[in-house]
């Protein structure tokens, strides 16, 4: 049987997808199995998130993650069972290894679709080269980072993490929920502003979701009503956020932006919180579409899921950030905050290390909260304090085992217990802005798209519960899925109409017809009618990638009853720092354990481009 024969059954097995399959058919023939085995591989990998594929992983244990070893075993037979990839890639025409224009790349023992290799080409470059330091009176920054921050003798994180972003072209802030990112940033606008009198700084905020933008200007506008400004001060700060899309200027039913290297931004300073959420090739874009006076800050918590996307930009960077600053960093640093910061790092990396900064102290969650302890447990893999947490009896933790029919009857009792204040001001025909604000209270979060405990099967058994609480009312034609009260979730962007996906909106009957209402980043409200909308799904129930940049005062997480890749130890943690108040967990022991012994992998070759020597 031929390498395509072979191909054909793995895509009916739904081990790879046909565009890997059609890839891997232009780029070889019948006469090259090795390369076509190859491409196919790269592709479905791209399509699983990961920038590269090493050729150490070109082996039947390591591909279909362990699924169909049989039919693994075939292929590689098929191919030949190279022994020396290199060689085999490089005779071909789709491969090189150079600056050649060629649809795969080979550099070093990683490949790359062209296009990964360029994006990862120019985000090193941008984080490494082209971050240059800023000068400023060493004093006056002394002083305005007093002023704002205060002084102490114990290193206070958020007055260096200030301190790293005033001093360099590019620089990044990480922090868990509650560490002060906002809050930190808005001292350092505020610094900006005193520190450029005779220059009027242009600045910009953004974050990748329309939710993230309104978050972003919600929680900084109220950090920045706390500090003593003056009317012209306010007036020189930034009012609100807007999403990367619509900043690059995102043109309908086109890949293309309006903004881009031969028509950059007009900004001084950018602003991008949740970063971990920007993927590979938004990251290039972006940095393309910057002019090469500006300054970039970086927020987003490292330890947060990666995008969707392919890449984990905010990740990779933030490898280095316990690394310690080179010696001059270091002494710069002190004498900025009056604060010691650690030294360390070789000269190859201190370019990245010095412009990084980690938010260290909590201020959300105190020693009283589940919460924090749950968030902690997870993200070390503690499984054993995961237990200990539960049965403490923290009063804004709760945990349902999840085994029996019963026990997902009970869970399905509890949502609609969650939505139920929601929906009656739905009932009451309360003002738009009040209803989109109540259904932010409470959300159901899970991992998986489809099945009973995906978005589909979840969405489906909510809303038959919630008719017969007669909470909302279904249509008679199953033609149509629209009824009062019904939340909705964005998967598209449309920028003609300002909607982006993640955006959240919920359907409401008016004088005029039923609506659906947004939520803006100026905290007004939009209406659009149904027929309008791109792309979209129920909103129910969201998965926890699609909550991300999003908070609610009660989060309720739902692993499936068996365990699946896509549920990771970076996924629960994601899951449970979207709660302020409280957090309900529904899952089997047994799968909620191996979940947090279990890590995201993507694979790149940026933290092996930022440690290469100088």
């Amino acid at each position: 049987m031929s390498l395509s024969q072979l191909l054909n059954q793995a895509v009916e097995l739904k081990l790879l997808s046909a565009l890997d399959m059609q890839f891997a058919m232009m780029v070889a023939t019948d006469e090259q199995p090795g390369v076509m085995l190859a491409a196919a591989l790269l592709s479905h990998d791209a399509g699983e998130g990961h920038v590269c594929l090493p050729l150490s992983r070109l082996r039947p244990d390591d591909i279909f993650a362990g699924r169909s070893p049989e039919l693994a075993a075939q292929l590689f037979a098929a191919a030949g069972e190279p022994q020396h990839w290199p060689s085999l890639l490089l005779a071909s025409y789709a491969v090189s290894d150079d600056d050649t224009a060629t649809p795969i790349k080979l550099i070093g023992e990683r490949l790359y679709l062209n296009r990964m290799w360029r994006n990862e080409q120019r985000v090193a470059d941008f984080f490494s080269t082209h971050n240059r330091p800023l000068i400023w009176d060493e004093n006056q920054v002394r002083s305005v980072l007093d002023r704002l921050f205060g002084v102490s003798e114990k290193t206070d994180w958020q007055k260096v993490a200030a301190a790293v972003a005033l001093t360099r072209r590019i620089s990044v802030i990480s922090g868990g929920p509650g560490t002060g990112k906002t809050t930190t940033v808005a001292k350092l606008l505020v610094a900006l502003v005193q520190l450029s009198v005779d220059k009027p700084l242009r600045i910009q905020l953004a974050a990748p979701t329309g939710k993230a933008a309104a978050r972003l200007s919600e929680s900084l506008g109220h950090s920045l009503g706390q500090l003593p400004l003056s009317d012209k001060q306010k007036a020189l700060l930034p009012g609100d956020a807007c999403t990367l899309h619509r900043l690059l200027g995102a043109q309908r039913q086109s890949q293309k932006f309006r903004y881009h290297a031969g028509n950059p931004l007009h900004l001084d300073v950018l602003v991008v919180d949740e970063a971990s959420m920007v993927d590979l090739p938004m990251m290039a874009r972006l940095i393309t579409a910057l002019p090469p006076h500006s300054q970039v800050i970086f927020l987003g918590d490292r330890d947060q899921l990666a995008s969707v996307e392919a890449g984990a930009v905010l990740g990779d960077i933030c490898q280095y950030v316990n690394e310690g600053y080179s010696a001059s960093r270091a002494e710069q640093l002190q004498r900025l905050t009056g604060n010691s910061v650690p030294v360390g790092g070789s000269l190859a990396e201190s370019a990245l290390q010095d412009c990084l900064c980690l938010l260290r102290t909590s201020y959300r969650f105190g020693d009283d909260s589940g919460i924090g302890k749950l968030a902690q447990a997870v993200n070390g893999s503690n499984a054993k304090q995961v237990d200990v947490v539960f049965a403490s009896g923290y009063e804004d933790v709760s945990y349902r085992i999840l085994l029996e029919t019963e026990d997902y009857a009970a869970m399905i009792d509890d949502v609609v217990a969650g939505y139920r204040d929601y929906l009656l001001l739905v009932k009451a025909k309360a003002p738009p802005a009040e209803i989109i604000k109540a259904f932010g209270r409470y959300q159901l979060l899970c991992a998986l798209r489809e099945g009973p405990f995906g978005v589909s099967g979840l969405n489906e058994r909510i809303e038959l519960a919630l008719a017969r609480e007669r909470l909302i009312y279904l249509p008679p034609k199953a033609s149509s899925r629209w009824y009062h009260g019904r939340p909705v979730m964005i998967a598209r962007n449309e920028a003609a109409l300002g909607l982006f996906n993640g955006d959240i909106g919920i359907a409401l009957q008016g004088d005029d017809g039923l609506r659906v209402w947004f939520p803006m980043a100026d905290s007004s409200v939009k209406s659009v009618q149904p027929s309008r909308l791109p792309q979209h799904d129920t909103a129910w129930v969201m998965t926890v990638h699609k909550s991300q940049g999003s908070e609610f005062d009660h989060a309720a997480l739902v692993l499936p009853n068996q365990f699946v890749p896509v549920v990771t130890r970076e996924l629960v943690y994601t899951a449970i720092t979207r709660a302020r108040k409280h957090l309900s967990l529904y899952a089997d022991k047994q799968i909620l354990r191996r979940a947090i012994m279990t890590g995201t992998e993507r694979r790149s070759g940026l933290t092996a481009m930022f440690s290469a020597p100088i």
